[in-house]
């Protein structure tokens, strides 16, 4: 059996935002619970002996991580399948057939809405690993594809 390598599309470029934007938020919580351990914790034999790790790791996620995330995902519908690519260090792509679908949910929480990116989230039939979420993509990408598979889904119900 030979699997027939499927082209992916990338995210949308304002879901580079919204990951960017994430990544800012997590590296100042992990800077302020650094201060907080410098200011805290008695007896440390030098200034900076946690500040400067967390500043390092914080400049890390901030600045470096997001590009190289976003560009590590990408995604084809083919009609009968939708493809799922992703991961930076473990590269996992997952190939959801269409008629395991049970339902389908298109999202946006507020940053999503203000770069105009919404997340495909497809359950499946199964007990484990019964969801894949695609993230970054258009709304009307996100929804042209729920509808495919809608349809796909109800006339299969028919046949």
């Amino acid at each position: 059996m030979t699997l027939a390598i499927v082209p992916l599309t990338p995210l949308e470029r304002g879901q580079l935002h919204v990951i960017r934007l994430r990544a800012i938020r997590n590296a100042l919580v992990l800077l302020a619970a650094a201060v907080a351990a410098e200011i805290f914790v008695p007896g440390l034999p030098v200034r900076g002996l946690i500040l400067a790790p967390a500043l390092l790791l914080a400049l890390w996620i901030a600045v470096f991580a997001p590009g190289r995330s976003w560009r590590r995902w990408g995604y084809a519908f083919t009609g009968s399948e939708l493809h799922v690519e992703y991961g930076l260090f473990t590269r996992v792509h997952t190939i959801v057939p269409v008629l395991r679908v049970q339902h389908i949910d298109v999202a946006q929480d507020v940053l999503e809405r203000l770069f105009g990116v919404a997340r495909l989230i497809v359950h499946t039939a199964g007990s484990e690993n019964n969801f894949v979420v695609l993230p970054g993509i258009s709304r009307d990408a996100a929804e042209g594809i729920r509808d495919a598979i809608r349809e796909r889904i109800g006339s299969a119900g028919h046949d």
